[in-house]
């Protein structure tokens, strides 16, 4: 049994090496002083994480990015909050057609989304670029903001808004008081999973950018098909450091949310 459990511990280091081990040597390379990305360094520097800022487009397409994120989490979160509050508050007839309407999005293959957004929000109604990336991201981050705010709301007693109207009231009053109050954390939580999954896409940015305009990610494959220098190593630590601190933040405002209804 012991030696069960030890070849069960060794897999399981072995998983994590292989899955932690490319994000390691990315980390090391980003430090190398030479012009060239190699493993190991053969010295030590911040030049790469300096060059990021000295890089016009790198700045240009992450203030683009940062817009289109922002937005369309905005919007994302404005039809978000009503809908996942349907789901988790009603019973109706069709409730699992729509419930597969908001999740297929993460369903569909995102390169064939991405097509389809070209081939009709390009093509055939041939709208401008950032209202077709605003749109793209938009639906992107729905599935997100829905399903985070119904697993926040699966947590809560309507019995209390119910105690609110029967008081005197009013539904909307009651919503904006009482439910949003109860959600605020996993309302946080769902805009920054939101935000992580727009700001870093690729196969839908990728279809709706166009001469001019590009976006963060897409700016990296730009400069990776030209440049063989430890730039975008130093980048992907910066956004592996971010997106550490966003979903450990989520995790906390989740783990609050869940506790706090009990």
């Amino acid at each position: 049994m012991q030696e069960k459990n030890r070849g069960l511990a060794l897999f399981t280091y072995l998983v994590f090496l292989f899955l932690l081990g490319p994000l390691l040597i990315i980390s090391i390379t980003s430090f190398e002083g030479g012009s060239i990305l190699k493993f190991p360094p053969e010295e030590f520097s911040f030049r790469w994480y300096i060059n990021i800022f000295d890089v016009q487009m790198f700045l240009t397409t992450f203030k683009t990015s940062i817009i289109v994120s922002l937005a369309g989490n905005l919007f994302a979160l404005l039809l978000g909050v009503p809908a996942a509050y349907a789901l988790s508050r009603f019973e109706f007839k069709g409730k699992k057609i729509v419930d597969a309407i908001f999740v297929s999005p993460i369903l569909i293959p995102g390169i064939v989304l991405g097509f389809s957004f070209l081939r009709y929000i390009v093509g055939v109604y041939q709208l401008p670029i950032y209202t077709a990336l605003f749109i793209g991201h938009t639906v992107i981050m729905l599935p997100f903001i829905i399903r985070v705010i119904s697993s926040s709301l699966s947590n809560f007693d309507f019995s209390i808004e119910e105690a609110a109207e029967s008081l005197g009231a009013g539904k909307i009053r009651t919503f904006f008081t009482v439910v949003l109050p109860n959600i605020k954390s996993g309302i946080i939580a769902a805009v920054m999973i939101a935000f992580l999954e727009s700001f870093n896409n690729v196969d839908i940015s990728v279809f709706m950018t166009g001469p001019g305009v590009s976006t963060f990610p897409i700016q990296m494959l730009t400069y990776v098909e030209n440049y063989f220098d430890p730039t975008i190593a130093a980048i992907s630590v910066l956004l592996m450091v971010i997106t550490a601190f966003f979903m450990f933040m989520v995790e906390r405002l989740m783990g609050l949310s869940y506790f706090t209804k009990r």
